[in-house]
């Protein structure tokens, strides 16, 4: 039944990898079964047989799946089941989808389709990596036009020590997470996390990643070159030679005019006549063909563009290759909001709203790792008004949720710890307007936002990307790329950092890959502007985090209590702490481990509040004294909690200096009375007495 079935085996990173084909869904143009230490993964490749009509781009989707029996889990959604794919899985897709896009035929227009189901997890071989592989394999046996493989591998450092595929506990204690896929010359793509690294630590990271890759890619080749299918033949999309030729030698003065402006309105108010007049005179002479015109028109443009930079050295807006555009930088824009930061670079601008919540808010995750929750998240949000367009906003995408994440990763590593700063803190960057590198202008603004917010961030962050031209072995590098250079440009090389080092980095390529010197020099170019923003524009709008929150921002107090006695702070049913939490207007989360945090937007009340836990936790000791409420009143004395689940007894003696007749000729229930310990009982009763403190006044 199985006669196809096939296994092949090497070690990484000390760990068996196996691949599996010819036993699983048969029926995909590719498949294989990744078997990483205890991680399994299969990955399916399709491809439709026929062509999409009318489209301008390559119809690939990845697509990572999680599901939960991987690591022995029940979804927690009400239908038990998986729902939409977590961003953790979506993050995954994309860090897959980017280096294998780019070798994929340019005219090519059959949809293709990649599925990667993590079935088992390991902890300590990442599922993410044996997607990637698996994918690589699938499609370079499959028939589908590819010009693989690739291989992808992660790299860590622990103690000085770079190392490959690190296990969970070495990545707890490792310095960076950098995921880089390779071909088998070129670096395909970098996706990196890191806390604060020097920038040629980060490039010798990235060197030994793709240096790993060899190994795999060549395992790779073998089993193409054992069971790999010849690739099918597609219907090229490419508008012919002539057509190319015939349309940009009418359009090209036109479009140099449109094209040469710093002001992206302005451009695109000179396009809009010249795509009417190109249509005018060629949809006759080539009457078959009308949908390819707008792609001539494309080639045209980016031609244009791809010459003034190899050859004359000029940007489309003026600019010097090292050349940042105009920045500014506010704070305390909103008034009731806690903090909030509007970074500006060119046409581009972010405003990133910051709010403070109590622990409790942290957002909780149900994903295949050990990471069960959050409490400094990061949103993005990319409304259609910000690049001129009209369209109904339908919730954040994989490109809003991706780079989100990636500002959210560039900050991680200055974020304060729960002991410092005891808040869930979410920020909210608000794309106003977009001309290129609006993830980077994301970052800036959080970085703003935070200081404004009064967060003790250890040190600002700011983002730059720098663009790649190429033209067989010539290339060029530029810093601060605006929307038409990412358009027509071959790489975006994000990267964000503090002025000690790298906390971030990702890259996206259209072209097949990168070298090590193009690398370097990004590397390079974009740590000196990445110093620039922070001492001129960031540094200068706000010197250092605020030393006071915003009134408007709930304080929060911390105490750490007795694990034993959390009981008796949350009281039978709740009552204790849902009491505390009405008198005082807070907010209570207690740790398992004893940590208590209080929030509430008035400091005297958290402070009451605060006061309250002590005196349950504390033990009652003879000689203390305590401000208490008459809880009962009896013929011989009254009753009085001086803290709450903890009584004691005044005797009808001990109420007054004077001889008292009726306990409510002193005190009545409600009656707030401050009284002294003066005996505990071999029974543990407290006894009580205001005159003691009368006499000692």
């Amino acid at each position: 039944m199985f006669e196809k079935y096939k296994t092949f085996k090497m070690d990484l990173a000390g760990y068996p990898l196996i691949i599996e084909t010819g036993k699983l869904a048969g029926l995909a143009n590719g498949s294989c079964l990744v078997r990483y230490g205890e991680t399994v993964v299969n990955v399916a490749v399709t491809a439709s047989v026929k062509p999409r009509d009318n489209i301008d781009f390559f119809p690939l989707s990845v697509d990572y799946e999680e599901k939960l029996y991987a690591v022995g889990k029940i979804p927690g959604s009400f239908l038990k089941r998986e729902g939409r794919p977590s961003e953790k899985a979506i993050l995954v897709s994309r860090v897959i989808d980017r280096p294998i896009r780019p070798l994929f035929p340019k005219d090519m227009r059959n949809d293709v389709s990649v599925v990667c189901t993590v079935m088992s997890v390991d902890p300590d071989c990442l599922p993410e990596i044996a997607a990637m592989i698996g994918t690589s394999v699938a499609l370079s046996i499959s028939d589908i036009p590819w010009n693989g493989p690739i291989s992808g591998v992660s790299v860590g450092q622990v103690d000085g020590e770079f190392i490959i595929n690190p296990n969970a506990l070495q990545r707890e204690k490792s310095t960076m997470a950098v995921t880089v896929a390779s071909t088998e010359k070129l670096i395909a793509m970098i996706e990196a996390g890191a806390n604060e690294v020097l920038d040629e630590t980060m490039y010798e990271a990235i060197k030994f990643g793709h240096e790993a890759n060899q190994k795999v890619i060549e395992f790779i080749k073998e089993i193409q070159q054992e069971i790999g299918e010849s690739k099918f033949k597609y219907f090229s999309n490419m508008p012919s030679e002539e057509m190319i030729t015939s349309i940009i030698e009418f359009a090209t003065v036109d479009l140099k005019f449109a094209l040469d402006t710093d002001d992206k309105t302005v451009r695109e108010e000179r396009l809009s006549p010249i795509y009417t007049k190109v249509h005018e005179h060629f949809d006759e002479i080539y009457p078959n063909e009308i949908s390819k015109i707008d792609e001539c028109i494309y080639k045209a443009q980016k031609n244009i563009v791809r010459s003034w930079i190899l050859d004359e050295k000029k940007r489309v807006d003026g600019r010097q290759l090292d050349e940042i555009r105009p920045l500014a930088a506010e704070v305390a824009l909103l008034p009731r909001v806690h903090g909030s930061g509007l970074f500006t670079r060119g046409q581009t601008q972010v405003l990133t709203v910051s709010t403070l919540g109590p622990i409790r808010d942290e957002q909780m995750l149900d994903g295949l790792d050990d990471q069960e929750s959050k409490r400094y998240i990061h949103h993005y949000n990319f409304p259609s008004y910000s690049v001129g367009e009209t369209r109904p906003n339908r919730g954040p995408g994989r490109r809003e949720i991706g780079h989100g994440a990636l500002a959210e990763k560039a900050l991680v590593p200055v974020i304060p710890s729960t002991e410092e700063f005891p808040y869930t803190i979410r920020l909210v960057s608000e794309v106003l307007s977009s001309n290129g590198s609006t993830s980077q202008g994301a970052i800036c603004g959080s970085t703003l936002a935070l200081m404004d917010t009064g967060v003790p961030i250890k040190s600002p962050v700011a983002g730059i990307s720098c663009g790649l031209v190429t033209r067989g072995n010539d290339w060029l590098t530029m810093v601060d790329i605006q929307g038409i250079e990412d358009f027509f440009g071959d790489m975006d090389f994000k990267v964000g950092g503090t002025k000690q080092g790298i906390t971030a980095i990702q890259m996206d390529l259209k072209i097949d890959g990168l070298t090590l010197d193009m690398v370097k020099e990004a590397l390079l170019k974009t740590h000196k502007a990445r110093n620039y923003i922070l001492d001129e524009i960031i540094l200068k709008a706000i010197a250092e985090p605020r030393a006071e929150l915003s009134k408007y921002a709930p304080k929060m107090f911390t105490i750490t209590i007795p694990v034993d006695k959390i009981k008796d702070v949350i009281g039978s049913g709740g009552k204790i702490i849902q009491k505390i939490c009405a008198d005082y207007n807070v907010k209570v989360d207690i740790e398992e481990d004893g940590h208590v945090f209080i929030s509430g937007i008035d400091t005297a009340e958290c402070n009451k509040a605060l006061a309250v836990i002590e005196s349950i936790v504390k033990e009652v000791e003879v000689g203390a004294v305590y401000t208490g409420k008459v809880s009962r009143v009896m013929d011989f004395g009254a009753f009085i909690e001086i803290a709450p689940g903890k009584e004691g007894l005044c005797h009808i003696s001990q109420l007054d200096t004077k001889r008292t007749e009726k306990v409510t000729d002193v005190v009545n229930i409600g009656d707030e009375i401050t009284v002294k310990v003066t005996e505990i009982d071999d029974r543990g009763r407290i006894n009580l007495s205001r005159k003691a403190l009368l006499i000692e006044k």
